[in-house]
């Protein structure tokens, strides 16, 4: 039997898939759990430069990943995974399942020779040995649950000329902001996406996810200086939050016409502002929350991630400063001042938000800073055995054919009571750093330089003139010690495209922050 649409194959799988998994698990000896992820991805998306439509484009696909827990000799355990694109076959329900079980076989292979090898490790190295395979089987969840998207507009039904023209018409705005606008291109995209999770542990979750986006970036061109300058927006909603914005009070953002021509007025601005002449020494810097939102996410959020933090990313990506052995780590020690705390929390609304993780554990928020403390790492079940600690649902793929990595959702910095304006006006002489750009990051993540969008000077708590080609340095531990002023105007900025993984996975999510007061060094040009 063939199904309509891509969609019904999820609906197919929910009845029929824990039943598939159960045989499976029945007929191979000394399998004791498996599990399956299967989505479907609808996507529409449009590009305009310099005020013309110049390339669409409309998908559909499907994919799977399958985990397997076997028991080897020993009774040490060993997991597999396999995931395969598979587009228009899941239509097909008899050739559905038939990749389906070949990739559970597949699996198993992987599981049984991952417990041989973890029974060698662990014979070899002790039972004690850090980061060892677990000799036993995490306790493995069993929520079923039904989880719809948020949207107005739908965006398979929405009339592809209707994107088309937003993105000219918003490349159109940004040109007509000033004659010193020579390069534009704007991007925007909507999509819906389904994703199933079923166990042999006896859950079945499904989650359907609308995103929305809208990309700008700007090319100024003065007597005075060049300027590039690029942004996103982005939520869990429609097209509306493109075509009309959207009023979110964590993560506000205007219609992308509003948004290019803002991006544009500010390039201009830019190019005719002066590079940053970096103080000499250490200076107080106000930093605002989209600025901070760069900072939440490599210095707080990366680092935080279990998977990093065991070394399982050192050879390609880098350590985390929070941990550097079972014994040397940061876990109940102070790394900020008390005024400052930072979180996870999928549960917000935001770029990031989730209800369950590719694991099927339920998301919830984990404190990292508490008062200046630092508490805890994103876990995926398997790293939480490793850590003795409580699985808090982070694992969380791309696609449903990756591998889950430990991943942020909407990580930022929390609010204090602070007004913002009251924060600048305190400061006799410092800077205001405003927007981020490029990080540049230790590969422990224990300092940083992360390059500002505009960078105001401050003079007798009042805001002067402003530089372009900024720079915030700091040491991270100093950095959060330093913080004497925490605002109570807590935003959420949509990141698009953070990077993770061998081979390399694109997560949407959100990160931020209030405005907060430190001292670091500057730099520029």
């Amino acid at each position: 039997m063939r199904e309509r649409d891509l969609f019904d194959a999820v609906e197919f799988l929910r009845r029929e898939g824990e039943a598939l998994l159960r045989s499976f698990a029945r007929a191979h000896r000394g399998v004791t759990y498996a599990d399956l992820r299967f989505e479907t991805v609808f996507h529409r998306s449009c590009v305009a430069n310099d005020g013309e439509p110049r390339e669409s484009l409309e998908s559909e696909g499907a994919s799977f990943g399958v985990t397997v827990w076997a028991d080897g000799a020993g009774n040490f355990f060993g997991a597999g995974q396999y995931g395969a694109e598979i587009g228009a076959l899941a239509l097909d329900r008899k050739r559905l399942v038939s990749a389906l079980r070949a990739g559970l076989e597949e699996a198993c292979a992987r599981a049984r020779a991952s417990a041989r090898a973890a029974g060698t490790l662990r014979r070899r190295l002790g039972a004690e040995a850090f980061g060892a395979p677990a000799a036993a089987l995490p306790q493995m969840p069993a929520e079923r649950d039904d989880v719809p998207a948020t949207f107005r507009d739908d965006p398979r039904t929405l009339d592809p000329e209707a994107l088309k023209r937003l993105a000219r018409d918003a490349s159109a705005g940004a040109r007509g902001v000033s004659s010193a606008i020579v390069y534009n291109v704007v991007a925007a995209l909507t999509e819906l996406r389904r994703e199933l999770f079923v166990s042999t542990a006896g859950a079945a979750i499904t989650q359907d996810f609308a995103f929305s986006q809208g990309d700008c970036y700007v090319v100024a061109e003065t007597p005075q200086g060049h300027q590039e300058t690029y942004d996103s927006i982005g939520q869990q909603r429609g097209f509306e939050i493109l075509s009309e914005g959207c009023a979110s009070e964590l993560q506000p953002n205007p219609d992308l016409v509003g948004f290019a021509i803002e991006i544009a007025r500010e390039a201009v601005d830019l190019a005719n502002a002066p590079v940053l002449k970096p103080p000499a020494h250490e200076v107080t810097v106000v930093t605002d929350p989209h600025f901070n939102a760069l900072v939440a996410h490599e210095i707080v959020g990366h680092p935080s991630e279990a998977d990093r933090a065991l070394k399982m990313e050192a050879a390609y990506a880098g350590r985390s400063w929070l941990l550097r052995s079972p014994t040397v780590n940061e876990i109940g020690n102070r790394i900020g001042a008390p005024i400052l705390s930072a979180c996870s929390d999928p549960t917000l609304e935001g770029y990031g938000h989730y209800r369950y993780d590719h694991e099927g554990t339920p998301g919830r928020r984990v404190m990292h800073l508490e008062r200046g403390i630092f508490r805890g790492f994103l876990n995926s079940r398997a790293t939480a055995a490793i850590l003795n600690a409580e699985p808090n649902g982070s694992a969380r793929a791309a696609a449903a054919c990756y591998v889950p990595l430990i991943r942020m959702s909407n990580t930022f910095f929390m609010p204090g009571a602070d007004e913002p304006a009251k924060i600048i006006a305190d400061v006799e002489h410092g800077y205001y750093v405003c927007g981020n750009q490029i990080p540049s990051i230790a590969e422990s993540r224990e300092n940083f330089r992360i390059s500002a969008r505009r960078v105001y000077e401050i003079e007798n708590g009042r805001l002067g003139r402003l530089y372009r080609s900024g720079s915030v340095l700091g040491d991270s531990r100093r950095f959060f010690m330093n913080v004497d002023a925490v605002g109570n105007d807590l935003r959420l900025i949509a990141i698009p495209n953070c990077g993770k993984g061998q081979p390399m996975q694109a997560k949407r999510m959100s990160n931020g922050g209030p405005t907060l007061r430190s001292r670091a060094r500057l730099a520029g040009g």
